[in-house]
């Protein structure tokens, strides 16, 4: 038997029937395939399925209030973001994302409240409290201060309609510290 079929398969494994060819030159010798299961995305639904309240369980959900506090920095080339979760059962979950994009300070704060809103959205939260230490992007959210730059504008405008989700939405700056 010659090498060949099995060089070409292994050329490009992530092109689409590469695995069927796989199935077929390895059937001679008995050796099964078992595809891998997807860790990541099974580790976010039992995140979610964890942490979802359902409407049977807690008839008071629609009162209930969540408190999501984040924050975000930026560095040359990339960011980060933390958000912590507070939920109505005084549960604590904590989450971080990592941002593979320039962005600015403020950039980053915004991508915290989207992921803090985000979040809440998936576990079914009704009733928010978004905390964060940005002055300049509360006070945006809030209208206190005018979002000058495009892309603050877009961060705005995607924020005011994620807000658009949630029965009540109050967004807080907390000191620094």
């Amino acid at each position: 038997m010659t090498d060949q079929p099995i060089r070409k398969s292994m050329n490009k494994p992530e092109a689409a029937g590469r695995m069927v060819q796989w199935a077929v030159e390895l059937s001679q010798f008995n050796i099964e395939y078992h595809p891998r299961t997807a860790i990541k995305a099974q580790a976010l639904v039992d995140f979610i399925a964890e942490f979802t309240l359902l409407e049977d369980d807690s008839p008071d959900n629609e009162t209930q209030l969540w408190t999501i506090q984040t924050d975000g920095s930026s560095a040359k080339k990339k960011g980060g973001v933390g958000v912590i979760i507070n939920t109505p059962n005084e549960e604590k979950l904590r989450y971080g994302v990592q941002l593979k994009f320039p962005t600015t300070n403020n950039e980053a704060e915004y991508e915290g409240i989207l992921t803090g809103l985000r979040l809440g959205k998936a576990l079914g939260a009704k009733n928010l409290l978004i905390q964060s230490n940005s002055k300049l992007v509360i006070g945006q959210i809030r209208e206190e201060y005018e979002a000058k730059e495009e892309r603050m504008q877009k961060y705005l405008k995607l924020t005011k309609h994620l807000a658009r989700e949630f029965d009540k939405l109050e967004f807080v700056r907390i000191p620094r510290d």
